[in-house]
C-alpha cells in the first residue's frame, strides 16, 4: 500500500493530498451521493474504471454519504484467495434498501461477494443495531458468519435471543472492543481490505455530517497496526461537506435519518482539522499496509 493515494473528487472535501491523484467526478454527485439505483451505480464504476490507475494506494471518497463506492472499489480485488473486509465505522451499513444501494447498505452486497471470507465492521455507537431496529438489519450474513458487528454501548441482546450472539459482539468500553477485536486479528493470516467511515471517530477528533461513535484516533490506528502486512486494498469517507439534494426522496430520506445540518461557519475549521487526521491516516495505513 506504498501507491500513490487517490482521490474521488466528488464534493470537493478532500484536501491535497502527498502525490494524489484527484479524479474530477463533480458531476455525479448528484446521482450517486447518499444512494443510487443499480444500474446508475455500474455507470459509475465504469466510469472510473479507465480512470484508476492500475496500482494505487488508498482511496479517499469524501463525504460518508459516499461510502457505497466501497463495494465497487473492493469487487475490484474479485478472483483472489479469500480475503476479509475491515470496516471501521459508526453504523452497521447493513440496512435493507429496495431502491438500489446506498451508504447505510452497501456492506450486505459485499458480504455475498465470493471471495469476501467474512466483514467485520467495527465501533458501532448507532442505534440501527438496537432492538427497534434490529427488523432493518439484513440478518441472514450474520447468521451465515460472514460478517460480524463490534457494537460500543449499545443492547444488543436482541441477537443473542435469535442465536446470533457470535456475530453481534457487544462491548461497553473501546478498550474492551480492541483488545478482543486485535487479538483475533493477530492471530488472522487472511488479507484484508480496509473501509474507514471517520463518523467511528468521538466529534472532538474529526466532525462529520453523520451521527459519531466513541473512538479516537489513537484507537483507530492500534486497529489498522492490527491488520499490518495483510492489506491489499483500503478506502476513507467521512470527510465533511455540506450539500443540499435535488432529488425529492433523497431529501426526505437524509432526513429520517436524522443527517444533521452542517454549520456553514464552522466548515473550514472542520475541514483543516479531517485534513490533518488524513495525513496521519495514510502515513499509518501506508505503514501497515503491503503491496497488492
Amino acid at each position: 500500500m506504498n501507491e500513490a493515494p487517490v482521490i474521488l473528487d466528488l464534493d470537493a472535501s478532500v484536501g491535497a493530498l502527498p502525490d494524489a491523484q484527484a479524479i474530477a467526478l463533480g458531476e455525479w454527485q448528484e446521482a450517486i451521493r447518499f444512494g443510487c439505483s443499480l444500474r446508475r451505480l455500474r455507470a459509475f464504476a465504469h466510469a472510473i474504471e479507465a480512470r484508476l490507475p492500475a496500482r494505487h494506494g488508498s482511496v479517499f471518497l469524501g463525504s460518508g454519504d459516499f461510502h457505497h463506492l466501497s463495494w465497487p472499489l473492493i469487487a475490484r480485488h474479485a478472483g483472489r484467495e479469500p480475503f476479509d473486509v475491515v470496516v471501521f465505522d459508526n453504523h452497521p451499513d447493513n440496512m435493507r434498501f429496495p431502491f438500489g444501494v446506498h451508504c447505510g447498505s452497501w456492506v450486505w452486497r459485499v458480504a455475498r461477494l465470493p471471495s469476501v471470507a467474512n466483514v467485520h465492521v467495527v465501533g458501532i455507537t448507532s442505534a440501527d443495531v438496537s432492538a427497534l431496529h434490529a427488523w432493518e438489519n439484513h440478518l441472514l450474513p450474520l447468521a451465515r458468519g460472514r460478517l460480524q458487528y463490534w457494537t460500543l454501548g449499545v443492547d444488543t441482546r436482541w441477537a443473542r435471543r435469535i442465536g446470533l450472539g457470535r456475530a453481534v459482539h457487544a462491548f461497553d468500553s473501546v478498550e474492551e472492543l480492541l483488545e478482543r477485536f486485535i487479538a483475533g486479528q493477530r492471530r488472522s493470516t487472511r488479507k484484508v481490505y480496509l473501509s474507514i467511515d471517520k463518523d467511528v471517530l468521538d466529534p472532538a477528533v474529526a466532525r462529520t455530517n453523520w451521527d459519531q461513535g466513541r473512538l479516537l484516533d489513537t484507537d483507530l490506528f492500534a486497529g489498522i497496526d492490527a491488520l499490518r502486512g495483510r492489506i491489499i486494498g483500503s478506502d476513507v469517507t467521512g470527510e465533511v461537506s455540506a450539500y443540499r439534494y435535488a432529488t425529492w426522496w433523497k431529501r426526505r430520506l437524509s432526513a429520517l435519518d436524522a443527517q444533521p445540518d452542517v454549520d456553514a461557519a464552522h466548515l473550514s475549521s472542520w475541514q483543516a482539522q479531517q485534513h490533518a487526521l488524513n495525513l496521519r491516516l495514510l502515513k499509518r495505513i501506508r505503514e501497515a499496509g503491503t503491496a497488492a
